[in-house]
Formats: structure tokens, sequence, C-alpha cells
């Protein structure tokens, strides 16, 4: 066996790309984006007659007094059950990362934990408990089952199964949503796919998620840069959703008018049952107040168009995720991001892929209301995907004294940066 340690663009990518539990993050591309946060990405290896058996991205990120860790996303592209060839990588990478005064190797393997039920219930006996323990037995010290987004990666998230026809994926969707897409684009929004040009209003979502969310935002030039280098492979699309104001405001001032135009034909009925036409009648002015009060908002805005919804996508081996996306705050009544995924799921089917994966939610299964996950979380629980929860965090320790100084500190810098 020999360790590669500059494995080309090709070569890795043939390997990584075909590979059945190959993520995205695992890419070649993502390597190069997450220069821009001041990593440097390594693409290792192992060959075995000159045949690529395992690989790795391992992002390098530079610390003081000339020590660095690595972080190697969602894990290696290795057979995992193989006992042997995992030792042996394992061994090659601490060798590796010792030369470069590496204190730790983070990976974070997108493999199930278990099965579990939408509700967070452990269902079946098929989990992956034996490969924890056998990871440990190599060094590497679990972190702990966290259910939020304080760790590298969120360790839950929903996986919309594509692999069965439309009908059964549409099924598969909560009523609620349902019943949103089955009205159709009733407010004749506009659905695209963007490009670089339309990143500013792509932001404009991030930064009104990120208010609501409490959450801290990249600047812009990260997304552009994420979007470009996966783009250029024909690896992601930009989808965006815009309102153009005039028309919803004719659109609601039309539906208000059908509706009273629906009043009169009851009030002037006299052969009909009056006990049913007044619950009738009750029953659509309640529909004109509620148009009233949206059109009320619409008013209110002063652009000519509005964005209202819009996602990065990537498209790697056969699963789509969506990936960085946000939601206007003002005319969120308009469900822009239902149409939008939707959308991108109706294309991910018709383009073969097998999977989307809804990139992250908590672990808390039924978060109240006030928590801030809340809202991501049940939205993307109604879009009929399996709730899936992945293994955990694991560091591979190479310097231990430097390690525990490490994971002391920079807590407190994190914190006086926050």
């Amino acid at each position: 066996m020999e360790f590669i340690v500059n494995l080309s663009k090709e070569e890795y990518e043939e390997f990584v790309s075909n590979n059945e539990n190959g993520h995205f993050m695992q890419s070649y591309d993502f390597g190069q984006i997450k220069k821009e946060k001041h990593f440097i990405p390594h693409y290792v290896g192992i060959k075995e007659n000159n045949k690529l058996i395992c690989a790795a991205l391992l992002l390098e990120k530079k610390l003081i007094m000339k020590y660095t860790y690595f972080y190697s996303p969602r894990g290696f592209v290795i057979d995992f059950k193989n006992k042997e060839l995992l030792n042996t990588f394992t061994n090659y990478l601490k060798k590796f990362a010792k030369e470069r005064k590496a204190l730790f190797i983070k990976i974070d393997p997108a493999i199930k934990r278990h099965d579990i039920d939408i509700d967070g219930n452990i269902v079946g006996d098929n989990n992956n408990y034996l490969l924890i323990e056998d990871l440990k037995k190599l060094g590497y010290k679990h972190l702990g089952y966290n259910l939020g987004f304080e760790m590298e990666q969120p360790r839950f998230t929903f996986r919309i199964d594509m692999d069965k026809s439309w009908d059964d994926v549409y099924s598969s969707m909560h009523p609620t949503t349902r019943k949103i897409l089955n009205k159709g684009n009733q407010y004749n929004l506009n659905i695209y796919k963007g490009n670089k040009n339309d990143m500013e209003d792509f932001y404009i979502t991030m930064i009104e998620t990120a208010k609501r969310e409490g959450i801290i935002q990249s600047p812009i030039s990260y997304y552009e840069n994420f979007y470009e280098i996966f783009n250029k492979d024909n690896l992601s699309d930009l989808y965006i959703v815009k309102a153009n104001i005039k028309e919803l405001i004719n659109s609601f001032e039309n539906k208000i008018n059908n509706v009273k135009n629906e009043i009169d034909k009851l009030n002037s009925n006299k052969n009909a049952n009056q006990a049913k036409s007044q619950n009738k009648i009750n029953d659509l002015n309640k529909q004109i107040d509620k148009l009233n009060k949206d059109l009320d908002n619409i008013k209110k805005v002063n652009e000519d168009e509005v964005v209202l919804s819009s996602i990065i996508t990537v498209k790697y081996g056969d699963k789509v995720w969506t990936v960085h996306g946000g939601n206007n705050s003002i005319l969120m009544e308009l469900n822009g991001n239902y149409l939008c995924y939707y959308t991108i799921m109706k294309d991910a089917y018709d383009e073969g892929y097998k999977c989307m994966d809804c990139f992250g939610t908590c672990g808390i299964a039924n978060p109240e209301p006030n928590n801030p996950i809340y809202g991501i979380h049940s939205f993307k629980k109604r879009l009929g995907g399996e709730y899936t929860e992945f293994i955990g965090e694991f560091d591979l320790i190479t310097n231990k004294f430097m390690y525990t100084m490490y994971k002391t500190l920079i807590p407190i810098y994190r914190k006086i940066k926050k």
C-alpha cells in the first residue's frame, strides 16, 4: 500500500464522486472553497496495485507557533467496515499530521448512528454502534451526541428518498405542505435559476434569515465563491423566487372582488338554505378580511420587485443538497419557500438524483415554538424526508498537551469574538 498526499483532481473526483456514500463536503471543489476561510486543502489517499482504495479531504488550519489542526469534513471516503484498511489509513494520517505539527484531525462522518422515526425514536436494529467503538479503539475521541448546531456540522438532517415514483415522493409530504402546493403558483411568483448576477438578491434572504434566527452570517464573498466554484463544474444551482408587487396587488384585488361576487350570489339566491348560506357568507367574509390584511402588507412594500426566497444547491454523486438559503422577512405568507423547495425537488427527481438532503436540522424532534430552530425544523420535517442522525464528531489527537490547551482556550476566544 502507498500513501499519496497530492492526488490530482481527476483521480480524486473519479473515486469520491462515485462512492455510494460520497458527500459534496468531501469533494475537490469544497476544498478549494474553504481557502476563503483560510484552510489549506490536502487530497490524500491510499493506493494498492496503483488503484485508489480510500481517500480524504484534509483541511489544514494554521494556529499560533506553527501548530495546525486538520478537519476532514464528513469523514473519509473509505469502507469503514474494513478494520484493517481503516487502521492503516489512520496510522498514515497520524504520521502526516505530526509532520505538520497538527494537534488533532477532526472527522464527522455522514454515517447513520441508527434508524429513527419522525419523532426521534429508535426503530429497528440497524445501527453503527460497533463502528463508533472501533473508532474509539483506534484513538478517535468521540465528542458526544449533540442536539444543536454547536459542532462543525449538524448531526441531524432530513433526507428525501427520490428513488421511487414522483407520486410516492409527493404523497410522503405532510398534508399541510401538499395543501399549499396543490394551489399551484397562485400568486404568479417568478421562480428561476439565477447566476452570479443574482447573488445580492440571494444575500438579502440570508441576512434576513440570520436576523430572525440570531445567527452569524458569512460575507457575501463566501457565497459568491461557493457558487462559482461548484457551478463551474456544473455541480451547483442558484434558485431565486421573486414577487412583482404591482402584479400582486392586482391579483389580491381580483381575489377580493371574486369573493365579494360569491357573497352577492348567495345573498340573491332566495331558494338557498338560509342557515347554510349564512355560514358560507361568514366564511367568505373571513377570507376577505385575510385577503385585505395581506393586501395591506403588500402595499407597504416600496420596491417594484421583492426576492422572497433563495437557495444554493449542490449536486454531487447521486444526491442534491439544499446548502445555503434563506427567506425574506416580508410577505412570508406567500409561501415562496415552498415553491422554491418544490421546484428543487422536482428538478432533482427529473434529473435522476436519488436523494435530496435538506442539510441540517436539530436533534430535538419536536422543538417548542420559542426554540430558534423551530421554524426551520418544522418546515423541513413537512417535506417528508427521513429524519437522519449521524454518529457525531471525533478528534484523532496527535499532540495531547497542546490539544488540551487548545480545547481550553478556543471557547474563550470564540465567546469574545461573538
